[in-house]
């Protein structure tokens, strides 16, 4: 998936949880979980277009770690919302799947990354090894 469509992607994710927020009974629990939410699912796609705008690989790759334990924390709070009653598991199950769908894409690029990272260290060291 490319840049653009990861943005609208992540972007959604938030907007679907604020959708599910509105929907929630006026109770102090759902306030609490629901503001919880919001601030999770809304924080994937920012920092995901924190990430897309590093100043290098190692900056990336910590952003993005971001992105993976927000998405991590708002499958936390949706699973809270099912399993307190607040809202039925049918409501949340796409965007549970979406949200982990998100992770598992997230966690590629990052090994990606690291493997990338890993190989310019290599072949750097080589480089070094090679002018002695």
């Amino acid at each position: 998936m490319d840049e653009k469509l990861f943005k609208e992607r992540t972007k959604q994710l938030g907007l679907r949880a604020i959708q599910i927020v509105q929907a929630l009974p006026k109770n102090p629990t759902a306030d609490v979980i629901s503001r919880q939410l919001i601030r999770s699912a809304t924080s994937v796609g920012a920092n995901y277009r924190a990430a897309c705008r590093a100043r290098s690989t190692p900056d990336m790759i910590a952003k993005l770690r971001i992105v993976e334990e927000e998405a991590d924390e708002s499958i936390y709070w949706l699973e809270l919302m099912i399993e307190a009653g607040l809202i039925p598991e049918a409501k949340a199950s796409e965007l549970l799947r979406d949200t982990d769908e998100i992770i598992a894409m997230t966690v590629a690029s990052i090994r990606t990354l690291q493997k990338r990272q890993g190989n310019s260290d290599f072949n750097r060291k080589s480089k070094i090894e090679n002018l002695k």
